[in-house]
């Protein structure tokens, strides 16, 4: 079996390191996965930011829901994938490659690609 698995964490507030203050805690996101066939940002109509995004025009290939510590996994066949995380009535996504594929990891053979998702916009640097 091959697929995705990693965690999807949130980051809210001022997330600025402060000299002598304990670190910031990054807390799992309990919420809803989903892969999609490799997506552009041309196939979406974006939202209120540029990570924020109101429709996908790409065939959704499944969903799956993150566990309270943000643990999600999930068995895909062999290629690659846009992985968008729903938030409200949207979704969100915060990565791009050079050729402006969306949030794209891909898939190899008997193993599971490790993808660790933040969710940042609602935090400050």
């Amino acid at each position: 079996m091959q697929g995705i698995s990693g965690f999807v964490l949130e980051e809210k507030g001022n997330q600025m390191p402060m000299k002598g203050a304990p670190k910031k805690i990054t807390k799992g996101y309990h919420g809803t996965i989903y892969f999609f066939e490799p997506t552009k940002i041309a196939e979406t109509i974006t939202g209120s930011s540029s990570s924020t995004y109101i429709a996908i025009h790409t065939h959704q290939i499944t969903s799956v829901e993150t566990d309270s510590s943000g643990h999600y996994s999930v068995d895909l066949p062999v290629g690659k994938y846009s992985i968008f995380i729903k938030q409200g009535l949207g979704y969100y996504a915060n990565t791009y490659d050079q050729f402006n594929n969306i949030a794209l990891f891909e898939v190899f053979p008997a193993t599971y690609t490790i993808a660790n998702l933040i969710i940042n916009n609602a935090a400050t640097y």
